[in-house]
């Protein structure tokens, strides 16, 4: 990139400030590695905000939910059709894509490119996050793998080696 920055870490800039990088040719490296350890992206009504340290684990307090561990299934709206048995693999990063073996369920916050190679050997795909044109919804659809999106909770009621079913025709997400 003209900043010297990796995609990875333009993914952690506000539209503005990746603007005012190639406009200014200068990007607040300290505020971007403090992002990259830990941060938390706030939208709501066009504003938006990155925040790191004490503002971010506010915000988090503020808004977190409460999810019992112990749900056995949950919901979410189907981008791709299809049933699915496995065992599920958190997928959080392109570091994170070599535990991945042909049939696994595949569950993420959401996904990126970088984990395509991850997604190809999926049964199926659950995220969080996501609409119908999220990445998720679209590469699994180009794959013919069922997917299912915006489910709010996977990763905080799932972990590795779980069992589960997705009968992404009716959206559900069960453990079994």
């Amino acid at each position: 990139m003209r900043l010297g920055l990796s995609r990875y870490q333009v993914q952690f800039m506000l539209k503005g400030e990746v603007k005012d990088g190639l406009l200014r040719r200068k990007v607040d490296k300290k505020l971007l590695a403090q992002r990259l350890k830990h941060c938390a992206f706030y939208t709501e009504k066009g504003f938006e905000e990155i925040y790191t340290g004490a503002m971010e684990r506010k915000l988090l307090k503020t808004i977190a939910t409460k999810v019992d561990k112990n749900i056995k299934e949950f919901t979410g709206q189907t981008a791709q059709s299809g049933y699915a048995k496995g065992t599920v693999k958190l997928i959080f990063r392109a570091k994170d894509t070599g535990k991945m073996n042909r049939g696994d369920i595949l569950v993420s916050v959401a996904t990126d490119p970088d984990i395509v190679s991850a997604m190809k050997k999926a049964g199926a795909i659950v995220t969080e996050q996501g609409g119908i044109t999220s990445h998720a919804a679209i590469v699994s659809r180009e794959l013919g793998i069922p997917c299912i999106i915006g489910t709010k909770i996977a990763t905080k009621v799932l972990k590795d080696g779980d069992l589960v079913e997705v009968d992404a025709n009716k959206g559900i997400v069960r453990k079994i």
